[in-house]
């Protein structure tokens, strides 16, 4: 009986209208958020292990390859981890592996694992509905489950379904994104460090994990030596590149009223392009304060942000909204279609990366299919995806003060300026990417590597 309720309480405070109203209350007061967290966390260690039976299909005639889509199935944003989900299974569905059909499923609070209903046609929609059915997945011996969505609370409850349908003959695998909240924990939610470590060691008990890069395959092979952690017999680290082709990844569609005119304002001088969510870690703060210096020094240059708001950039957010330039050489598009990101990224002069940590930097890509030049802060994965086809500033932050960094980025910008004027910048033409059937190419050899 005390179980059911901790389950059922558990459940209410994570599921529905008051996750949202959760979400926004700690969004807004980000002090707030660990004493929620701490009750989630307390409620879920309850019940964190769920009995669950194994369904088996009978007579099989054909092998199964799950592909977890416990995030996208309920709410896709178009962006980050989501966007590359959303490509990869399109990708799959059209060239599944030979002897394989896809089968996208997704965690159920009730039976574990469902299938998801899917429609998808000529790669130009891929649409994921939760099932209407009670009935979980059936296995069989030769299949292969893909956690391609980071579901890292899913996956905790599920760990020891996991185990059985791997003791039955399925391969267990699970990609890897990044290892930020463990390398950066001061920019996430005070409990995203421990539940993202958890997550990590309960990787290592199945068949692999396949990150989104080297970098991160690199740190998650040194965390597991650090930590001195014992990995399964059959359990091996390795790595693929993401892809860029927006138009094979179901593309979201429609223009604003406004876009002819902001696209016309962005093509009146240079224009600098951040994309992605506003997070501490990700730099807004440092290059706004940078591109500030340079308007007040009389540049005339433009810095476009894209990108909604994220966690504990409240203040960055205020900033931005109340900043004397918003409109007229800063702007801010907070959600748009991946149409109208392809016309700005065309319409930009240079794409800036300022993040301090990153699994892969998908934009490096998306902007060098642009010929866009790259501007980027000097960390190991933008060196590993950009080589020598970008300009580096800086490196690991928190070794100036925010005003020195500031400045010094202001002075790296106006350098890339010169250079660029001179036509002597680096070319992101240089740069080599995968399209979207490649980089599932490269996640097949990892899946099936023996």
């Amino acid at each position: 009986m005390l179980k059911s309720f901790v389950k059922h309480l558990y459940d209410l405070l994570t599921s529905g209208p008051i996750k949202k109203a959760l979400k926004a209350i700690t969004t807004k007061y980000p002090s707030v958020d660990i004493h929620i967290r701490k009750v989630q966390v307390a409620l879920f260690d309850w019940y964190l292990i769920k009995p669950r039976v194994v369904h088996y299909r009978s007579n099989p005639t054909t092998k199964v390859l799950f592909v977890d889509v416990s995030f996208l199935v309920l709410e896709d944003l178009k962006t980050g981890i989501q966007r590359v989900t959303r490509s990869i299974l399109l990708q799959l569905l059209k060239q599944p592996p030979a002897g394989f059909e896809i089968q996208a499923v997704y965690g159920d609070r009730h039976v574990g694992y469902k299938p998801a209903t899917m429609t998808h046609a000529n790669g130009d929609a891929l649409v994921l509905v939760r099932s209407a059915s009670e009935d979980p997945i059936q296995v069989s011996a030769g299949d292969i489950f893909l956690g391609l969505d980071f579901a890292c609370v899913t996956t905790l409850k599920e760990q020891n379904y996991l185990s059985k349908i791997r003791a039955a003959g399925v391969k267990v695998f699970f990609v890897v994104y990044d290892l930020l909240p463990v390398q950066f924990p001061a920019y996430f939610p005070s409990s995203t460090k421990d539940f993202h470590m958890r997550w990590l060691r309960t990787l290592v008990k199945f068949d692999g994990a396949i990150c989104i890069s080297k970098a991160v395959a690199d740190d998650y092979d040194a965390w597991i030596a650090e930590n001195r952690i014992t990995v399964s017999d059959t359990f091996k680290t390795t790595y693929f590149h993401l892809g860029a082709d927006l138009n094979n990844s179901a593309p979201s569609k429609g223009l604003p009223a406004d876009a002819s005119q902001m696209l016309a304002a962005f093509s009146q001088r240079p224009t600098f392009l951040m994309v992605g969510t506003l997070e501490p870690r990700k730099g807004y703060r440092q290059i706004l304060d940078a591109f500030t210096l340079l308007w007040q020094a009389n540049e005339n240059i433009n810095l476009l942000i894209v990108g909604k708001i994220g966690w504990n950039i409240a203040e960055v957010a205020d900033i931005l909204a109340k900043h004397p330039e918003l409109n007229k050489k800063l702007f801010w598009l907070k959600g748009i279609s991946d149409e109208y990101l392809e016309k700005i990224y065309a319409a930009s002069t240079c794409l800036i990366a300022a993040s301090e940590g990153e699994g892969f930097g998908l934009p490096l890509i998306e902007s060098a299919q642009f010929g866009i030049p790259l501007l980027l802060r000097d960390i190991p994965v933008f060196r590993e995806v950009a080589g020598d086809a970008a300009y580096y500033f800086g490196g690991p932050a928190g070794r100036q003060t925010a005003a020195e960094a500031a400045q010094d980025t202001a002075q790296s910008i106006k350098a890339w300026l010169s250079l660029y004027e001179a036509k002597q910048h680096p070319l992101s033409t240089g740069l080599t990417y995968n399209t979207w059937q490649q980089s599932v190419e490269q996640l097949q050899k990892s899946l099936f590597l023996e």
